[in-house]
């Protein structure tokens, strides 16, 4: 059975989603808050999320932000939020699809169905363990010797996409779009900067990075 992850706050709809879903065969767990859905999103392992932006605790943006920093799970965003602004945002952060409240439930699950039809294979793990420190990309975290240690959001999203493609190297042009904008995709001292932050944070001897290390003239890997 295909898993659906409901993130709905509205009682009433998320029981009608799950009794609806059920209906059509789907294997259904509801979250009722941005945290419950980042938490069942690593250890359920949804084939399929629907995502409500309006959430008691975090934005939905930010659930779809996280979701999408290690996996690939389609997610279907469904909001009260109707602008052009707020659809081209979600879309252009992750989501598969929108979908305005009211909505139709045939239509919903239509584009559901379309949804699990273009599931893409591959995803990351969303939690990365090194000899050192474990970065969990689902709940945005870092720890170091059972403590959690506290990023900048900027260091964070440098240690995310270096997590991203653990082993692999990153470019530093791919780098800075990401962190700077490609306004300042050649200013790679700022790259220097970042990093130096994160070693001081995360090595055991910053000076000689077993975990963050530079190839030279490229970019950046992070070695487990």
């Amino acid at each position: 059975m295909t898993r659906v992850l409901v993130v709905e706050d509205e009682p009433a709809l998320a029981r009608a989603l799950a009794i609806t879903l059920r209906a059509h065969r789907y294997d259904v767990a509801v979250a009722n808050d941005g945290r419950a859905a980042l938490d069942l999103s690593a250890n359920w392992h949804p084939d399929l999320v629907v995502l409500d932006l309006g959430l008691p605790d975090l934005d939905g943006m930010d659930v779809l932000r996280a979701i999408r920093g290690w996996s690939a799970v389609p997610v279907v965003v469904l909001s009260a939020r109707q602008t052009s602004d707020d659809k081209v945002e979600a879309l252009d952060t992750g989501a598969d699809d929108y979908v305005s409240k009211p909505f139709a439930m045939d239509e919903l699950l239509a584009r559901l169905r379309a949804a699990v039809r273009h599931t893409p294979t591959g995803d990351g793990p969303p939690v990365v363990v090194t000899a050192t420190f474990t970065v969990d990309l689902a709940l945005r975290k870092v720890t170091r010797d059972g403590a959690e240690v506290r990023l900048t959001p900027t260091e964070w999203h440098m240690l995310e996409l270096l997590a991203r493609d653990v082993g692999k190297v990153v470019g530093r042009r791919e780098l800075l779009t990401e962190l700077r904008g490609p306004d300042l995709a050649t200013q790679t001292h700022y790259l220097r900067v970042y990093l130096a932050q994160l070693r001081r944070k995360l090595e055991p001897d910053p000076t000689h990075p077993r975990h963050l290390v530079t190839v030279p003239g490229v970019g950046y890997r992070l070695v487990p």
